[in-house]
């Protein structure tokens, strides 16, 4: 009974870890309605440590020692900046996965040895340690990867909008910034809050609006940004034609955006057939283990 009963909690463990890293995908009426919903005004926050989350506040302790091990690197700090995280709660709760890994090996011995009598030595718990405290320190950084692709994602999707708007404002008779103004103002969600307060920010400093938008794409790591800055910088400075080169812009932007639907709907339909043949593959283990077991009790 124990041993039904110890399967049952680490199929359950490893159910809930499974659907934890890989979330079911939103409805596309879920995402569409939250293209199109306004953006609430923010509420300026306090930090406060004695409301910060359990998990940050017990793994702070250990966030001068991942830094040391040199975490987080360059690529997982612009994976912060686009998800808009902290790096010490990031770290922190990476600590606290690690150390979960270190617990979860002993407690399944400590069953088997109350409940059921087996014994299994110090070696296979020491290396079922270190392999899922190994595994579990990095489960939150392909988590937060995931995150920053989809806000990447949604931050390519509105530059191409705003583009089509800018041509649009400037074949009006208006200049590159009012254009740019006009543009930005349309579109919601946080893609085009960013592009708000960059070019808010441009206009406070009296900076040039190309500046700011390739800090903003240097700091979330979106090539298309500082693409659209250099090429506002070479109209400003060599009088290009930046309406057709926006156009072009925006035309290559959707191209890329159609490849990228497409290769991802061929993948998914690839990953359609992995259970088929999952299912049919334990079809045949179910017809031949009889037959292979009275063959086998014949010798």
């Amino acid at each position: 009974m124990i041993v039904i009963v110890l399967g049952a909690l680490f199929g359950g463990g490893a159910t809930v870890l499974v659907y934890g890293l890989c979330p079911p995908r939103p409805a596309l009426v879920d995402v569409l309605a939250a293209l199109d919903a306004p953006t609430p005004p923010r509420q300026p926050r306090i930090p406060d440590r004695d409301n910060a989350e359990w998990a940050t506040r017990l793994g702070s302790r250990a966030v001068p020692l991942i830094r040391a091990l040199g975490f987080p690197t360059a690529a997982l700090r612009l994976d912060l900046a686009a998800c808009g995280t902290a790096e010490d709660a990031h770290l922190a709760g990476k600590a606290v996965c690690a150390a979960a890994g270190l617990v979860m090996p002993w407690s399944a011995v400590v069953l088997l040895r109350v409940g059921a009598g087996i014994t299994l030595g110090w070696t296979v718990p020491v290396g079922g340690c270190l392999a899922l405290a190994v595994v579990l320190f990095f489960a939150p950084d392909l988590r937060l990867r995931k995150q920053a692709q989809r806000r990447r994602r949604e931050m390519r999707h509105t530059l191409s909008l705003v583009l089509d708007l800018t041509v649009i404002a400037l074949a009006g008779g208006a200049g590159v910034q009012q254009a740019l103004t006009q543009a930005v103002a349309a579109p919601a969600g946080w893609a085009a809050g960013k592009l708000r307060h960059a070019l808010h920010v441009a206009q406070l400093t009296r900076t040039p609006p190309a500046v700011q938008l390739d800090n903003l794409g240097r700091t979330l790591g979106v090539a298309d940004l500082t693409e659209l800055a250099a090429a506002l910088s070479l109209a400003g400075s060599e009088g290009a034609k930046i309406r057709d080169s926006l156009a072009a812009k925006a035309r290559a932007m959707r191209r890329r955006r159609i490849a990228e639907a497409d290769e991802a709907a061929q993948a998914a339909t690839e990953q359609m057939s992995l259970p088929v043949v999952a299912l049919f593959a334990a079809f045949l283990v179910l017809i031949g283990y009889p037959a292979l077991d009275f063959v086998l009790s014949m010798n």
